[in-house]
């Protein structure tokens, strides 16, 4: 095998010194050689962001420009050039290097290639750049799992659910992974003998149970019977009362297990993930009681209770903010949970801010578009529309809702052929969105 460790200190070397085009160089020249080495493909992933945060990204004719590599990858990749497809989709990389869609096909091609470093190394960057983009988590579990590491693998599927909970692949995989994991880790040590046993086959058989991810109603109900047994001996374990919330969580009663939890940050007052964990169950509680008040058709007290429930995680992210001020992504979600309040200076400050990052860039610019909107700066909202718009090669969802968007502005303007304009771009692919095709019906003779 190769060591082609020193051309990757070069490369590395060149980054620290912000010459990334030389970095970049390197780094392609060692993926010329070989595909598969995955520190050149995760480094050049690394100097392509920085280089594209030093520029502040390109105009609008260089990603125009540059789209026409990707759109000849796609066709290497239907005819199953997969590594012809590959070098094409860096190439269009190299100018929009966190394009989440074109990260997600590169990785495609490379593991079809049967790359699976290279494979890995560009689903984890997509991790980093897309955190709750269930597909990219997802094929990084199964990178993860190829390669032999089925706890990391577990980790990054737990991921994808968190943000898709109904992702069937990801369901499956995590349940197969969690018996294996389980497996592993129950078995005894057997460097001296191989077929040595577990002696306490009942503390291997509650091992199993608490590591086994699904577990039916009735099997979480003896287990929380059997913690409350051994709580009842030692009402002071805290371990024990955050093992017994978790289940009352699976049981679907985040009530109880907020009191227990409240209780165990009684003994633990510094831990921040007590905190955290804290907030969302008193954000669950408020959200099953106004789920019990909309059907008991008290609208008021509904009302009341999601003031509260926007207070509360106003106030959650105000402080997970304070302790992390350099979190983007917690900028963002605070600046979003601003506008929902209405409280649309503090939403437009922080989402200002949120734009500075690439990683929550194009997401900031629209929640601040619809920001500017609410305040009745037409001008400003149609500005951040488009840089918003311009970031994205092509019309897909999110496009869509930003054209959709910048339509209705035009025609609270009174300009009938812009709105015709920007629907008529959402009309070619998609007939069938909003209204859309009632407004083109309409604008038409306008």
């Amino acid at each position: 095998m190769v060591d082609y460790s020193k051309h990757i200190q070069k490369a590395e070397e060149a980054v620290r010194r912000r010459n990334y085009d030389f970095a970049i160089q390197l780094y392609q020249q060692l993926l010329e050689i070989d595909p598969d080495v995955g520190e050149a493909r995760a480094g050049l992933r690394t100097a392509l962001r920085r280089r594209h945060e030093a520029k502040k990204g390109g105009k609008l004719f260089g990603k125009i420009a540059g789209a026409a590599p990707l759109t000849v990858a796609r066709g290497l990749a239907k005819a199953r050039k997969h590594d012809a497809a590959a070098k094409q989709a860096e190439q269009y990389l190299a100018r929009n290097p966190l394009d989440v869609e074109a990260n997600l096909f590169l990785g495609s091609c490379l593991e079809a290639a049967g790359h699976y470093n290279s494979a890995l190394a560009v689903y984890e960057f997509l991790s980093e750049i897309a955190p709750r983009n269930p597909e990219g988590l997802r094929r990084a579990g199964g990178m993860m799992r190829v390669k032999g590491d089925p706890e990391k693998a577990l980790e990054y599927y737990e991921r994808a659910l968190e943000a898709d909970p109904r992702d069937r692949e990801a369901i499956k995989a995590r349940k197969d992974l969690a018996a294996e994991v389980a497996l592993e880790r129950s078995r005894f040590d057997q460097v001296e003998h191989s077929r040595e046993q577990i002696v306490d086959k009942e503390e291997a058989e509650r091992l199993e149970r608490s590591q086994r991810i699904h577990r039916s109603p009735e099997e979480l109900r003896e287990e929380l019977e059997r913690l409350e047994g051994r709580f009842a001996e030692d009402s002071s374990d805290v371990d024990l009362m955050l093992e017994m919330a978790t289940i009352h969580e699976k049981l679907k009663d985040p009530e109880a297990a907020l009191d227990l939890v409240r209780r165990a940050q009684s003994y633990r007052k510094e831990s921040a993930d007590l905190r955290d964990r804290l907030a969302l169950l008193e954000r669950k509680t408020l959200k099953k009681a106004i789920a019990r008040a909309d059907k008991a058709g008290d609208q008021a007290l509904a009302d009341r209770l999601e003031g509260e429930l926007r207070e509360l995680e106003l106030a959650d992210l105000e402080r997970r903010l304070e302790l992390t001020p350099g979190d983007a992504r917690l900028r963002l979600d605070l600046g979003r949970a601003y506008l929902r309040a209405e409280r649309l200076d503090e939403a437009a400050g922080e989402l200002q801010k949120a734009t500075g990052d690439p990683r929550t860039e194009n997401e900031a610019r629209i929640e601040l578009a619809r920001c500017f909107r609410q305040k009745g700066y037409l001008d400003l909202a149609k500005k951040e529309f488009q840089r918003a718009l311009d970031a994205r090669p092509a019309v897909d969802e999110r496009a869509r809702e930003i054209l959709y968007n910048l339509g209705s502005i035009a025609e609270t303007e009174g300009d009938a052929a812009e709105a015709r304009a920007f629907y008529s771009r959402i009309f070619e692919v998609d007939i069938g969105y909003r209204d859309v095709a009632a407004k083109m019906e309409q604008l038409k003779s306008d």
